[in-house]
């Protein structure tokens, strides 16, 4: 652009594009001037005909231009001489422009024939832009010219309808010229085609007030009320009535409302209606009737409270607690955190230390239920639940309890899984006995869980022996017999044979106590504690020949779990009995099958201490050294043998023997001796020379 024209045209452009550039902000203003006398320069060094070869279209790429003449003008045009002559040029302050004063009707004309034609044109341009609408019926309102206005406001309409600020516009004109009749065919048409908007219903029934038309004002509302709106319009109708005194009218309002939408809203209002009535027997009733109609979504946080805390204004304590406890059993447990803290300040102001510590129960409920719903098969939480049941002392909620608790069966059959939960079977049965004293109940707990657990795959003695004590104290010992004779034949384990010998032993019944070692032997027969519990048993009944018995026949058991524990009680059987050859030849037989350097230890010490034989006791270390010598595998037997020996014949032997068995203990002694005597000979000799070499000469 600066290309096509001189240097003369481009320098009052540039320079006025700078200085309105610097004003408006854009650029600084001692930037303008040099920058608007630069793109000049520019444009003259490069101007030259289009499509030439220094520009165009057709041309090349320009070049830089270099500036030859760099001496100052003569005339310098500064920021601040701009900026002063622009303010110089300014409208003053206080100027007001001239008031148009109209004396002549066709002048009256002339002025309103330009307005229209003025907005004819804006409206003709841009017919969508609403505002200009408004412009023009305002104009012909303050002339007005009523006609034109209604035509401007229905040409609008056409156009858009839908926009509810233009029917209102239209009908507050014609309220202002007083034209109810028009207003009101506008408010019908404006509902008509706009029903859902309530800001057009609320200016009819306002206008239909304000011009003291109630009964139109009501006619209104029903109507719109056909169209359940909002909270708000049924609201807006009920206070219209009680303005005008028709409280039953207002009440029927309400009952529409409740009909129409069954919401809590709308129910709490109702009771608060009745209740600013000072009619408590009507509000108690809305709130009951609210529960029931409601259904599920009856039993709601808000709802309940409010209906709480007007049984508390009114003074019926009773009621309002019962409200507040039956709220935290049915509200879901994540939305009553408000509910329990309401329920706590009410017990603080009106109840005494049990119902506080109702509060604080109910609380403690509210926890182990939330636990219990992320994870029902936490044995331990319901076992806190119980207990916090039992110590409250509601017997049917504790039994609820319990049985919600053993409902949850582990859903793997194994043992480890099942070990928490029988806990709770063991739980309930004590409880039905201890505190409850309802014998059947706990027979009937006890007879469900041995059914329940899979024998066939594990089983619990604890719970079986439980079973049979209650019938013990009861006093029914055949059906604890029973239990512990099917205890037996389902999981026969030792706890279970320990404990029916214990009983028939209490009992007297010895017949039935050696028939259940026998079984139990059957069972376990590598088990030696019962071999050695039941020699035990017949030693104290004397029967040294029957418990003689038993012993052999443990000791010869091709596989016992601790061998040397029998065969040591064996042999402490026989000496206690003064038997020493018997105990003589049972030593002999474990030497002689385990080859062990402890049994000949025991053995010598036995015929050394017990049989008063010092001889024999030689004889038998002699006889173990000679057994174990012959294996060089045996070297740290052979000489913990020897070491024992030694103190033996230290204790009951003579110098020879001691050095016969040091000698076998320690072969190179005599050798190692001599050695050592020879070295000691040497060292003494040397020691002796050395002194003759230090003294001087002449000396002693």
């Amino acid at each position: 652009f600066f290309v096509l024209l001189d240097s003369a045209s481009v320098f009052p452009f540039l320079l006025f594009l700078g200085v309105g550039l610097g004003l408006a902000g854009l650029l600084p203003l001692t930037f303008c001037p040099l920058s608007c006398v630069h793109v000049m320069a520019l444009a003259v060094n490069q101007g030259g005909p289009p499509g030439g070869p220094r520009g165009g279209p057709g041309g090349k790429a320009p070049r830089t231009a270099k500036v030859r003449n760099k001496t100052p003008a003569e005339i310098q045009i500064t920021a601040e001489q701009i900026l002063r002559e622009a303010k110089d040029r300014q409208v003053p302050e206080g100027f007001i422009a001239p008031k148009q004063k109209i004396t002549d009707p066709e002048e009256l004309h002339r002025y309103q024939l330009t307005k229209r034609k003025h907005f004819e044109d804006i409206i003709r341009r841009n017919r969508s832009l609403v505002s200009s609408w408004y412009k023009y019926a305002a104009f012909e309102e303050s002339q007005q010219e009523y006609t034109r206005c209604r035509s401007v406001y229905e040409r609008a309409i056409h156009v858009d309808y839908r926009n509810p600020a233009l029917w209102q516009r239209y009908a507050e004109m014609e309220v202002r010229g007083k034209f109810l009749n028009h207003a009101r065919n506008v408010w019908e048409r404006a509902t008509s085609l706009l029903p859902r908007v309530d800001a057009i219903w609320l200016k009819w029934v306002h206008m239909e007030e304000t011009a003291g038309n109630i009964p139109g004002a009501r006619q209104v509302f029903e109507r719109w009320m056909k169209w359940k709106p909002s909270a708000a319009a049924w609201r807006s109708f009920a206070k219209m009535e009680l303005r005008y005194g028709e409280v039953q009218r207002a009440r029927e309002v309400i009952q529409q409302w409740v009909v129409s939408h069954n919401s809590i809203e709308a129910w709490l209002h109702y009771a608060k209606f009745e209740e600013k009535r000072s009619e408590a027997a009507r509000a108690r009733k809305v709130y009951e009737e609210a529960i029931v109609a409601l259904g599920e979504h009856g039993v709601d946080v808000i709802l309940l409270s409010a209906f709480a805390k007007f049984e508390e204004r009114q003074k019926e304590f009773e009621r309002a607690r019962a409200i507040y406890k039956y709220a935290l059993d049915h509200v879901p447990k994540a939305l009553a955190e408000e509910l329990y803290a309401s329920f706590v300040s009410f017990e603080k102001q009106h109840g005494d230390t049990s119902a506080i510590e109702d509060v604080v129960v109910s609380k403690s409920r509210f926890q182990y239920e939330e636990e219990l719903k992320t994870n029902p098969l936490n044995y331990d939480t319901w076992v806190d639940y119980i207990r916090l049941e039992e110590n409250n002392g509601d017997t049917t909620r504790c039994r609820d309890v319990f049985e919600r608790a053993i409902a949850n069966v582990p859903p793997v059959a194994e043992k480890r899984y099942w070990s928490r939960y029988i806990y709770l079977w063991i739980m309930y049965a004590l409880y039905e006995e201890l505190e409850e004293e309802d014998v059947e109940r706990a027979r009937q707990v006890y007879e469900e869980c041995i059914k329940l657990i899979p024998h066939n795959l594990f089983s619990f003695s604890k719970i079986w022996l439980l079973y049979s004590n209650f019938e013990i104290r009861q006093r029914d010992l055949e059906k604890a017999r029973q239990i512990l004779g099917t205890a037996l034949g389902k999981v026969p384990k030792n706890k279970l044979f320990r404990n029916y010998i214990e009983l028939e032993v209490q009992l007297g019944q010895l017949s039935r106590v050696r028939k259940l070692y026998e079984k139990w032997i059957l069972y376990n027969p590598t088990n030696t504690q019962v071999w050695l519990k039941y020699c035990a048993l017949e030693i104290s009944l004397e029967e040294f020949e029957r418990a003689r018995h038993l012993y052999s026949s443990c000791i010869s058991q091709p596989l016992l779990d601790t061998p040397e524990v029998a065969w040591k009680a064996f042999i402490d059987f026989e000496v206690s009995q003064k038997e020493f050859g018997r105990a003589r030849k049972l030593y002999q037989r474990l030497f002689d099958k385990t080859k062990h350097y402890k049994v000949c230890i025991a053995f010598a010490m036995f015929e050394a201490n017990m049989a008063g034989d010092p001889a024999r006791a030689r004889a038998v270390f002699q006889s173990g050294y000679a057994e174990l010598s012959g294996n060089e595998g045996n070297a740290e037997e052979v000489t913990g043998l020897l070491k024992t020996w030694k103190r033996f014949e230290e204790e009951h032997g003579t110098p020879a023997t001691v050095d016969a068995v040091e000698d076998k203990l320690n072969p190179n002694r005599k050798q190692n001796a001599s050695k050592l005597l020879a070295r000691a000979k040497m060292y003494m000799q040397q020691k002796k020379r050395k002194l003759d070499d230090i003294a001087p000469e002449g000396g002693p």
